[in-house]
């Protein structure tokens, strides 16, 4: 500042000096006001260029200025630094926050007060068919069309949400999308949505396991129920008696089957997967599967014609001996594959059982018999629990329903494929095919 009043001076005393010596002291007072005016457009000049600059508020363009000038330029220049870093700050922030809801499992959607989108996810784009760009602004409720959620925004109560389908659910495969609204800002809405549809089904799967479960127990214990009132109240000679109580053994031996195959499940379930360090010999599995068979088939034959049953030979097991598992699963796999083969075979049919490897490795345990077969309408639904294709058979066979879920799991834990292999009236083939690191 003293240095731009020095420098004015300096030139109005050149300006007097020079003025004197050419007109006197009317030069002397032409020449002050010449210097001043002077003075006063190279400051109005960087004064333009000052407010200029700003104007434009370009860092890369500020004018290099001296003075108050250049002071005004060099405030601005630093305050505009640290906006800019603070806006590049506040956009990073943003980002971040937007990655982290990107990766969010579940769908976010921001609606501005009108309902408008004005920001959604990936997630909220596959459940409801959104596209960022090309919905951004429109209206939600012109977009999801549906009754249920249209009711549920104009009711302005979101303490609840409500389920709606998912855009990709058929009747076949039905999707289940659960949303719900949060407020906050200044009359904004986070729309939260979330793929339900497992819930629901392991909810159903539940509910309905529950009832089968009652069912199946029931119906025995009703039956023991009532002989035991029989035989309490009736008068009965030795062999009805006799008669009443192998009826009741027989209810009291299915119960057992049911609980012991619903703590089979449960084991399965809870513990953890088999390991490769307990290799079972194949022998000794299909050694007490093939008792148990012939055992059950003497139970059913009930002096008739048992089944034919053929077992692989020592022979034919050369190739593949052992197998890495847990020996009870195992069993309980081979004894229900098995078990359901004789049950469903009529008496006098055949049932066939191989082991054998396979070329890419691995070995295949398959069971074949000469039954009824199974439709195909029940293949994709035969390993369900209490799924059954004929109840009143499977009932008066002793099947408890819950066996080919058994060997289901079985198999998921021990790394192999179940395959099932039928056609009405030619009989079924079951298979499971376990990896090379399976066998040896």
């Amino acid at each position: 500042m003293w240095l731009r009043l020095f420098i004015l001076l300096l030139g109005q005393g050149f300006g007097a000096a020079a003025g004197w010596r050419i007109a006197g002291a009317w030069g002397a007072a032409a020449g002050v006001g010449l210097a001043g005016w002077l003075g006063l457009a190279w400051d109005s000049g960087s004064g333009l260029r000052a407010i200029g600059w700003l104007r434009l508020g370009d860092l890369q363009t500020a004018p290099r200025l001296h003075g108050p000038w250049g002071e005004v330029v060099d405030r601005a220049r630093r305050l505009l630094r640290q906006a800019r870093r603070n806006e590049l700050a506040s956009d990073a922030r943003l980002q971040e926050i937007l990655a982290a809801l990107q990766a969010s499992p579940n769908g976010v959607t921001l609606l501005d007060a009108q309902g408008r989108i004005e920001w959604c996810n990936q997630q909220a784009q596959e459940h409801f068919g959104f596209d960022a760009v090309r919905d951004a602004l429109q209206a939600i409720g012109n977009l999801v069309r549906l009754p249920e959620f249209t009711a549920y925004l104009a009711s302005a109560d979101y303490s609840a949400g409500v389920l709606l389908p998912g855009r990709a659910s058929t009747p076949q495969r039905p999707v289940r999308i659960d949303v719900r609204l949060h407020p906050y800002g200044d009359g904004r809405r986070l729309l939260l949505s979330r793929d339900v549809t497992q819930l629901e089904q392991a909810e159903a799967m539940r509910r309905d396991f529950v009832a089968n479960v009652s069912h199946e127990i029931r119906t025995p214990l009703t039956v023991l129920v009532g002989f035991v009132e029989t035989l309490q109240t009736l008068p009965l000679d030795e062999q009805e008696r006799a008669r009443y109580l192998g009826m009741m053994a027989r209810q009291g031996e299915r119960m057992r089957r049911l609980v012991e195959d619903l703590l089979t499940l449960s084991r399965l379930e809870g513990s953890p997967l088999p390991g490769l360090q307990d290799w079972q010999d194949v022998a000794e599995l299909l050694r007490h599967a093939q008792a148990d068979a012939q055992a059950l088939s003497g139970t059913l034959a009930q002096g008739r014609a048992g089944h034919e049953l053929q077992f692989p030979d020592t022979a034919q097991l050369q190739q593949v001996r052992q197998i890495a598992g847990n020996a009870a699963e195992l069993h309980s796999a081979l004894a229900n594959l098995v078990g359901n083969a004789v049950r469903y075979t009529p008496a006098g049919g055949s049932i066939r059982v191989c082991w054998q490897p396979l070329a890419e490795g691995g070995a295949r345990l398959s069971v074949s018999d000469s039954g009824p077969g199974i439709a195909p309408e029940h293949l994709p639904r035969i390993t369900e629990r209490f799924y059954r294709v004929d109840r009143s058979r499977s009932r008066d066979t002793g099947g408890t329903g819950l066996g080919l879920a058994i060997v289901k799991h079985v198999a998921q834990r021990h790394g192999a494929t179940l395959h099932i292999d039928s056609q009405l009236g030619q009989g079924t083939t079951f298979s499971l095919d376990f990896p090379p690191e399976r066998v040896r």
